[in-house]
């Protein structure tokens, strides 16, 4: 692929998709970057805001339709637009659950249905989805955000199968911790359980920590850059932290794994 690719990024209010979508600006692509709400989002230089909820299906359709009527194409969408919860999976109301999947599995299944057609016509395209690396290892009291994760680990590998006959490939970036707002203010379940008060605080201790100490999201941003314009690969870890740990669930024993992770959380 070249740099000149009509590129769409969502949630670039802050953190990755903000970095993301200025690393492609950079690369003299044509930049459309999703908000919620423009009045309430900072100017990016060289980036076309689209105000956009991906819990919604018209704002959906609606914002991936300007764009087309605005450039006539699109090259890549990355879905980058998420949120997550901290508590136990006792804790987590129904409700709870279905918002957090609502915005993380079924927002990226709204980008993709509303991009497809478009990708078709032209006979390519490239989707890239930002999981994590939550997405193949598991995360106690991140229940699920893990498991939206993980949904989008399988849904991006089955429809990468499907379209490649169309000349468009998905592939998935998996972070690890991250120094954003995302990570830094996670919301907490509402109704908790007494039970889970020591543990759940020394994880939510022990993920603030890791956060702290993360890297800045601009590698990450590049990862995207790459796993967008590059040769196609299904999943790329930035350097560091990610990396390693996809090459210990990989190739390391599970019972040394589980073990390593609730030393890094510091559970008994």
């Amino acid at each position: 692929m070249s740099d000149s690719k009509v590129v769409i990024v969502t949630g670039v209010s802050s953190g990755i998709g903000r970095e993301a979508a200025q690393s492609f600006a950079a690369r003299g692509c044509r930049v459309f970057g999703t908000v919620r709400s423009i009045a309430r989002t900072s100017a990016l230089p060289g980036v076309e805001l689209i105000e956009m909820d991906v819990r919604d299906e018209a704002s959906v359709r609606d914002g991936i339709q300007s764009v087309i009527a605005r450039s006539g194409r699109i090259d890549v969408l990355v879905n980058n637009a998420g949120t997550s919860l901290l508590g136990a999976v006792e804790e987590t109301a129904t409700a709870e659950a279905a918002a957090l999947l609502d915005t993380n599995v079924l927002g990226i299944l709204r980008l993709i249905r509303a991009v497809l057609p478009q990708m078709r016509r032209q006979k390519h395209g490239r989707i890239v989805n930002v999981s994590s690396v939550l997405g193949f290892l598991p995360s106690p009291y991140m229940g699920l955000y893990a498991a939206s994760k993980h949904a989008v680990e399988g849904l991006s590998e089955s429809l990468d199968h499907e379209v490649r006959q169309f000349g468009v490939r998905v592939s998935l970036v998996e972070p690890a911790y991250t120094r954003t707002r995302l990570e830094a203010n996670s919301p907490r379940v509402s109704a908790m359980i007494d039970a889970y008060d020591h543990e759940r605080e020394i994880a939510s201790r022990a993920i603030a920590c890791s956060v702290n100490g993360a890297p800045a999201p601009d590698g990450v941003a590049r990862t995207i850059v790459t796993a967008a314009l590059g040769k196609w690969q299904m999943r790329h870890t930035p350097p560091g932290q990610a990396s390693v740990l996809s090459k210990l669930r990989r190739f390391m024993p599970a019972g040394p794994v589980d073990s390593s992770l609730r030393k890094t959380f510091g559970l008994a």
